[in-house]
């Protein structure tokens, strides 16, 4: 209710804003909205989503020019040639956003600003565009005979566009789009694991970046009615990134607040440009430096410094609730690894490695560092192609197959070193393992955005059963950086296990764990194999391994040198002379297990 009558008083505070305003100062709040949601749109795509976009103003100098052109040269009505300069701006975000399929971090900026400068170079010696003497004579925009030459009347149409693109922004980031945009941009690796179609998230960033870029030229073009050079500048482009970092990249409505402050203040400094341009930097920097969040982030810095750094470490675990038990598994089996070598040019991780595991089974996979473990689930989660030999998952073969594909297969992974979210709360971190929808599904968003929202609250459902049953109660709200790492572990356990997941697999997940700890983790592995999961583990703990396994395989050097029951793979000779050395006479079994246990 309270947030209801918020967003109330600010309605109503800015439709009454006219009514305090003098022309100039009407116009000042008229650019001051465009620029904010050009700032939107720029959040979007490197807050929210990590990708660098040095070419936002080239989309709102698209549709800026795409307007003028039309109506000026080849007579489209205003509102026609507004939806054609949308469409435009958005698959020229498409094009920008290609390199983003290849490169990432500074490179992608790089081209992004190249591509930026070649938009206005090409607009300065174009005849189409004007030259550098823009265009001019862009025709009012007709709507029910109302005179939208008025600043004072097109700021309403501003505003509704604004408001508009403001809910649409906040759904997109509240949503599963929105987690999974942030879960690329803080580890692509493990949103890619967790179902995450990375490449054509990163085009969707784009394409809203076009799009915002786009409503924000159509309104400058129907606001100035003159369009030029000059206007859609490198400058521009760094003051906007300014807005962007100073308002908080990573929040829609930081965002929205860096536009307009720095708008404002943009005025206030008109004569003083040249100093201006440095007191960007400077507050950009101070910002980057003491406030990394921006202005959005600092009640949550200021809430974290008034309860303590140390908070996060009293956090305790509630008792893990057993899953009920599943009927026998069928008798296909989980997995076949057939033959699979890779090599890394000159270096062999894995020769010839197979392995079959029925279903219903705990695999271990044990060996000395080295040894390809790691390796060997990489290939059969799909972050390796295999350079030889096929990944066989219940009959069928899923080689070269990408990790969101084998995600939604039934494959989910833990990591060796721990891959949550760390920006995202536990909450969301499990959020983002129940989403089982493809990106393809983001067609809702504009068309039927109340059944996102059901889906999300459907989600969050089931996101409270996950968190009471995996005992994450007291610490759902809490982001995993602040956690202890025992409870880090047991949360990136239950992330993968929000994926339903036939076959799971773990990457040594008792390092790091207690004794406690680690009598918990066989608990919640016994009972995650009752409920009908096959689960292969990679583990060094050799009595965890003895204790828990149904059968293990053992590697060296990339290959098999032993498979069976945990007490006859103990008293391998091979087994012996790879952990103790070819020197050492073979134990009896009953000294060997107590050597492997110790």
């Amino acid at each position: 209710m309270k947030r209801l009558a918020l967003i109330a008083l600010a309605a109503i505070a800015a439709w009454l804003l006219p009514y305090g305003l003098g022309g100039y100062s009407m116009h000042v709040v008229d650019v001051a909205i465009i620029f904010a949601i050009l700032a939107v749109g720029l959040g979007l795509t490197m807050g929210v989503a990590g990708q660098i976009n040095l070419a936002q103003v080239a989309f709102f100098g698209v549709g800026a020019y795409t307007v003028a052109i039309l109506t000026t040269e080849a007579g489209f009505g205003f509102w026609t040639a507004a939806l054609l300069a949308v469409l435009v701006a958005v698959v020229f975000g498409v094009l920008v956003g290609i390199p983003a399929l290849r490169m990432q971090s500074h490179y992608l900026g790089i081209v992004t600003l190249g591509l930026a400068l070649a938009f206005t170079n090409w607009v300065t010696n174009a005849h189409l565009a004007g030259r550098a003497e823009g265009i001019s004579d862009i025709p009012v925009p007709p709507m029910f005979g109302i005179d939208l030459s008025s600043g004072y009347l097109f700021y309403y149409v501003e505003l509704i566009v604004f408001a508009i693109a403001l809910a649409f922004a906040l759904l997109v980031t509240r949503s599963p789009l929105g987690r999974r945009l942030r879960a690329m941009r803080d580890d692509d690796l493990a949103a890619g694991a967790l179902g995450a179609e990375i490449p054509l998230l990163r085009m969707t960033a784009f394409v809203l970046s076009g799009l915002y870029g786009g409503l924000a030229g159509v309104l400058y073009a129907g606001l100035i009615r003159f369009v030029a050079p000059e206007t859609f500048n490198i400058a521009n482009m760094f003051l906007l990134l300014a807005m962007v970092i100073i308002g908080g990249r990573s929040s829609i409505l930081g965002c929205v607040v860096g536009a307009v402050a720095l708008s404002l203040v943009r005025e206030a400094l008109l004569d003083a440009s040249g100093y201006a341009q440095l007191g960007y930097g400077l507050v950009v920097v101070l910002v980057v430096v003491f406030a990394p969040k921006g202005l959005a982030g600092l009640p949550g810095q200021l809430r974290s410094l008034l309860r303590g750094r140390g908070s996060g470490a009293r956090a305790q675990l509630g008792p893990f609730r057993p899953y009920d038990s599943a009927p026998p598994a069928a008798e296909q089996d989980a997995l076949e690894v057939r033959e699979v070598t890779k090599r890394f040019k000159g270096l062999v991780a894995l020769d010839g490695v197979s392995l079959t595991v029925p279903s219903g089974q705990i695999r271990g996979i044990v060996g000395p560092n080295g040894s390809g473990k790691t390796t060997l689930f990489n290939v059969i989660s799909g972050f390796y192609t295999a350079t030889q030999g096929s990944v066989v998952l219940r009959g069928r073969e899923v080689s070269g197959l990408a990790p969101y594909r084998l995600s939604l297969l039934g494959v989910a992974r833990t990591f060796q070193n721990l891959r949550l979210f760390e920006d995202l709360s536990v909450r969301e971190n499990l959020l983002l393992g129940l989403d089982r929808t493809r990106t393809s599904w983001i067609w809702r968003y504009p068309s039927l955005p109340w059944k996102v929202l059901g889906y999300e609250r459907a989600l969050a459902g089931r996101a409270e059963e996950l968190i009471e049953r995996f005992g994450l109660t007291e610490v759902a709200g809490g982001e995993p950086r602040s956690l202890p790492y025992g409870i880090q572990r047991r949360i990136e356990l239950a992330r993968a296990m929000a994926m339903s997941p036939t076959l799971l697999l773990l990457d040594e997940p008792a390092a790091g764990l207690n004794g406690e700890e680690v009598r918990q983790l066989a608990e919640i592995v016994r009972s995650i194999r009752d409920s009908g999961v096959t689960v292969v583990v990679i583990e060094h703990n050799m009595g965890l391994v003895m204790s828990l396994c149904d059968q293990v395989t053992v590697l060296s050097s990339g290959k098999v040198i032993a498979d069976g029951p945990p007490a006859e793979v103990a008293v391998h000779p091979d087994v012996v002379a790879a952990y103790l050395g070819d020197s050492m006479a073979a134990p009896t079994q009953e000294a060997a297990v107590e050597e492997a246990t110790r």
